[in-house]
């Protein structure tokens, strides 16, 4: 599976959505998209719930959030 990074830490709101939404649209059907941010993106992660998207979440060490984004 090939993937793509959308690195949105350190932007101001609405910026890191913004990007996740426009990473979102390019991903091709057998892409997986890392989106990393400074917090975990509860909205966006009702969004991905509510469009069918499977995704998982981890804390970095550094405190970074690691979204792990796919088509389902």
């Amino acid at each position: 599976m090939s993937g793509r990074v959308v690195d949105a830490r350190g932007l101001e709101p609405p910026e890191p959505f913004e990007r996740a939404m426009e990473g979102l649209m390019a991903l091709a059907k057998d892409e997986e998209m890392l989106l990393i941010l400074d917090r975990m993106p509860h909205p966006l992660l009702r969004i991905l719930d509510r469009d069918g998207y499977g995704h998982t979440e981890a804390f970095r060490d550094d405190g970074a959030v690691e979204i792990r984004i796919r088509q389902r």
